[in-house]
């Protein structure tokens, strides 16, 4: 007989998932190396966005959680000599740890084989297999190449958003799993290179799980991330299809790696973390990347939080509710307000364009929330924060802002 199902309050599920995702802890004075590892191996998996209006997007879930990092570590862990992480397409383009990169070589496969997405890379590595040993027989020559120093096929623009040969062939065999990123430039170009040549030996030469166990062992990852998850949850962490999903999270069911969950309020059954943390409460203030690991999903912010978060980067800027590059602000157990920034380079300045307030806002958010926006401009390197009069947070943040510049 299948065991019943705990019942957990909503808030009793915000504080689980909030504490999987590394909230509610100090944050240490002075963050290494070592925390920047500990947290990616908390979450499984980083998003990248190439985005730069604030900050590309892989560097702020570290901030959001440790606080004033320094940038060039983590740039290390990723693009080093000796990379601690790696580069592969898992939720989004993503960075995982090294040791996640023999489950994810099934997707690998599906994408030389054309399963599922991947029937366009597929038929582009079916018709042009000279091409792609060409280029692969450059790297090997020349060492790491871009696609723009790879001198093979023709030049763009073309289809596939205007890409050449080169580019397509590189990317082709990324997702294949025959190239990986070597390391990134200055202007975020992906440098490739051979496998059995960037990445540790101990990782190109460990034997590759059979795609269930591999797919398993990412439930796993997900299900610590998420600390108490819906199926929906767990198959979007990593992006897997839905019988594969609800198939791995039943044998870990039976296995008693996975017990299920009501969640008071949520009209889906869900599943929790039998160690996940149980905090009774959550303390601690967060900008929040749009592409953060904790609202990424936006059912299950909705669902968390109360807050219908969208991204509107690509909507139209009249027809904008909250702004272009909107960083949400945790605040202790609650979204409480949005803010869109513009990290003004030239000028010294973190701009806020439009400060809107949540209905979970308290008196004391415009001064947290004017907090973490100074220790972001300390981090990025710019002297001061101006707020423009736009939202109905923007006064009151204003006032803060000026406030806390006067008392430093």
């Amino acid at each position: 007989m299948s065991r019943p199902a705990e019942r957990l309050s909503a808030a009793q599920a915000r504080r689980i998932a909030l504490a999987a995702q590394g909230f509610g802890r100090p944050r240490p004075a002075e963050p290494t190396r070592r925390h920047l590892l500990q947290t990616i191996d908390r979450l499984g998996v980083v998003q990248i966005d190439s985005v730069n209006v604030v900050s590309r997007t892989h560097y702020l879930p570290f901030f959001s959680r440790l606080g004033a990092y320094p940038r060039e570590a983590l740039e290390t862990l990723a693009w080093g000599r000796k990379p601690a992480l790696f580069e592969y397409w898992a939720h989004e383009a993503s960075l995982l740890p090294l040791a996640v990169q023999p489950l994810l070589r099934w997707r690998m496969a599906d994408a030389a084989e054309g399963v599922g997405i991947w029937k366009g890379v597929a038929r582009f590595l079916r018709e042009h297999p000279a091409l792609l040993e060409k280029a692969l027989a450059e790297i090997e020559a020349r060492g790491p190449l871009s696609a723009s120093e790879l001198e093979v096929g023709a030049k763009g623009p073309g289809g596939w958003w205007g890409w050449s040969e080169a580019k397509r062939a590189a990317e082709c065999l990324f997702w294949s799993g025959r190239l990986t990123t070597a390391t990134r430039r200055g202007t975020f170009e992906r440098v490739y290179g051979l496998p059995e040549k960037v990445l540790p030996a101990a990782v190109h030469g460990a034997p590759t799980p059979d795609r269930d166990a591999a797919q398993r062992e990412l439930i796993r990852i997900a299900a610590r991330a998420l600390g108490v998850a819906t199926e929906r949850d767990l198959r979007d962490y990593f992006r897997m299809g839905p019988a594969e999903t609800r198939a791995r999270i039943a044998e870990l069911a039976e296995a008693g790696e996975l017990a299920p969950v009501e969640v008071r309020g949520w009209d889906q059954p869900a599943w929790i973390d039998p160690q996940a943390r149980r905090p009774r409460k959550v303390a601690g203030a967060a900008l929040l990347s749009p592409f953060d690991n904790l609202i990424w999903f936006r059912e299950r912010t909705e669902r968390l939080f109360g807050v219908r978060v969208r991204l509107e980067i690509y909507t139209p800027a009249e027809k904008r509710t909250h702004g272009y590059y909107v960083l949400p602000f945790l605040e202790d157990e609650a979204i409480t307000a949005r803010v869109d920034l513009k990290a003004d380079r030239k000028a010294g300045v973190l701009r806020v364009l439009a400060a809107h307030d949540e209905p979970h806002a308290t008196a004391e958010t415009p001064s947290r929330l004017a907090g973490e926006l100074a220790l972001m401009a300390r981090w990025l390197g710019l002297p001061a924060v101006a707020v423009a009069p736009t939202g109905a947070l923007a006064p009151a943040l204003a006032d803060a802002v000026s406030r806390a510049a006067s008392a430093a």
